[in-house]
C-alpha cells in the first residue's frame, strides 16, 4: 500500500524557514512527478510547486525566490524548503506523488495526511 507520510510543519514567526518532508513508502513504481499543494481556510487549494522526472520544477508566483522543491538521492523523498515565511504562507501542506503503473504504464496520483504550517506576525 502506497503511503507518503508528511512532516516538517510547524509555527515560524514571519522571515523564519521551514522544511517540509515527505517520504513515499509501499511502492516499487517509477514517479511521474511530484510536488505540494497548499490550501489555506476558505481559499481555494493552491499548487505551490512541483518537480518532474527530468528534474523540472514548477513554483507558484507567491513562492518563487522563497521556496526551493528537491528530492532525496533515491527519489522517494520529497522536500520543500520554505524560507522568508510570510503569514500568507500559513495553510495545510500536502504532497503528492503520480506513480506509475508497471503494467499499464498509467499514472495514479497519491497524497499524504498534509502538514499544518502556521506564520505568524
Amino acid at each position: 500500500q502506497v503511503q507518503l507520510v508528511e512532516s516538517g510543519g510547524g509555527a515560524v514567526q514571519a522571515g523564519g524557514s521551514l522544511k517540509l518532508s515527505c517520504a513515499a513508502s509501499g511502492y516499487i513504481f517509477s514517479s511521474c512527478g511530484m510536488g505540494w499543494y497548499r490550501q489555506a481556510p476558505g481559499k481555494e487549494r493552491e499548487l505551490v510547486s512541483d518537480i518532474t522526472t527530468d528534474g523540472s520544477t514548477y513554483y507558484a508566483d507567491s513562492v518563487k525566490g522563497r521556496f526551493t522543491i528537491s528530492q532525496g538521492n533515491a527519489k522517494n523523498t520529497l522536500y520543500l524548503q520554505m524560507n522568508r515565511l510570510r503569514t500568507e504562507d500559513t495553510a495545510m501542506y500536502y504532497c503528492w506523488a503520480d506513480l506509475r503503473n508497471p503494467i499499464n504504464g498509467a499514472c495514479t496520483r497519491y497524497w499524504g495526511q498534509g502538514t499544518q504550517v502556521t506564520v505568524s506576525s
